[in-house]
């Protein structure tokens, strides 16, 4: 095979790999305005297969909408929902369901051609593989989370909310390395790079905090203490520890979410100041570029933190504020990895 054959086959996959990370990217911006419309369990069955398909008929949506009628968040919030407000939630749900199985079968279709013709190497083949796994049980832990919902609560679980999404972020990250190593022919890893550990303290920090967010959105945290940059006339909230026991402020006190959520943002802007200094002065020069692109995402994150917290939370402002947190974070994982790879 010519070298000119190769290199094309190897753009195939990386064009492949590429639009799969910008579907996953859809998907959870998807996901984000389905929670921000309190859209999330109109749908009250996991059928993965029959769910393909929304109602096709006048006694079908209102068999849906009956069933959405027995669930507390339709007694506590939607009493007088008709059936047109009802079909407008169903549908933002049945597009993230239908955006889930597409970017299932686009991935596994296209993979299972390409390791069949040869152009995904055999021994790359377990993180492509590795891949699909997470995508399945990602479908699994979405109903899991809104499953938490359905009974004895008006919202999903804000735990459930955590762990959906922060599957989705190891998702998006893996791919996204993946493609960049598809790019550039997968180089060599370098051996003994000095800021190794820098770069993985500030990918660890922007993942909690994504997680942390999680747990602003799944206890409408955000749409509390709306002042910048004080919070109920202080740096921290009087309300921070008023949970017992004390630990569990941490996840379920909406003052104490919304305060840690804040705080990691800044924690993570000085975190990225240490990592790009730190590269400048052992002229490290790629770790000092993808750094520093890394602290301007950071700096207009926290920016559409503050409007989104300003704005109480609405859908516009909400979605920009998580759109600027995957771009973070494929900054994160860019950084990430130029510490540890011959090419960035």
């Amino acid at each position: 095979m010519s070298s000119f054959s190769r290199a094309r086959r190897s753009k195939l996959v990386g064009a492949w790999l590429f639009f799969v990370v910008l579907l996953v990217i859809a998907m959870v911006l998807v996901g984000g305005a389905t929670r921000l419309t309190n859209s999330g369990l109109s749908i009250t069955e996991w059928r993965p297969v029959s769910g393909s398909l929304p109602p096709l008929s006048s006694a079908a949506w209102l068999s849906e909408f009956e069933k959405y009628k027995r669930i507390p968040e339709f007694l506590a919030e939607n009493p007088d929902m008709n059936l047109r407000g009802f079909k407008f939630i169903y549908f933002m749900e049945w597009s993230h369901r239908q955006l889930g199985r597409f970017i299932g079968l686009f991935y596994l279709l296209p993979m299972l051609l390409f390791m069949g013709t040869g152009r995904i190497a055999r021994e790359k083949r377990g993180r492509f593989i590795g891949v699909f796994l997470l995508i399945c049980m990602q479908g699994a832990i979405g109903w899991w989370m809104v499953s938490s919902g359905l009974k004895d609560r008006i919202d999903v679980s804000q735990y459930r909310l955590a762990t959906h999404l922060g599957l989705a972020f190891i998702i998006l990250s893996i791919l996204f390395w993946t493609w960049l190593d598809q790019r550039q022919g997968w180089p060599a890893r370098l051996m003994g790079a000095p800021l190794k550990k820098h770069t993985s303290v500030l990918f660890s920090l922007v993942f909690l905090q994504l997680i942390a967010g999680a747990f602003v959105a799944g206890t409408h945290a955000g749409r509390t203490y709306n002042t910048w940059p004080l919070m109920d006339g202080g740096i921290a909230p009087s309300g921070y520890f008023t949970m017992m026991p004390k630990w569990i402020n941490i996840f379920e006190n909406v003052a104490a979410i919304q305060f840690n959520h804040r705080m990691l943002g800044y924690v993570i802007f000085l975190a990225s100041i240490w990592v790009w200094g730190t590269a400048k002065s052992k002229r490290e020069v790629v770790v000092a570029k993808t750094s520093g692109w890394f602290i301007a995402a950071i700096l207009l994150q926290i920016c559409l933190g503050i409007i989104a917290l300003l704005k109480v939370v609405e859908l516009p402002y909400a979605l920009l504020h998580q759109a600027g947190g995957i771009l973070v974070l494929l900054m994160a994982v860019w950084t990430l990895r130029s510490a540890r790879v011959s090419s960035f």
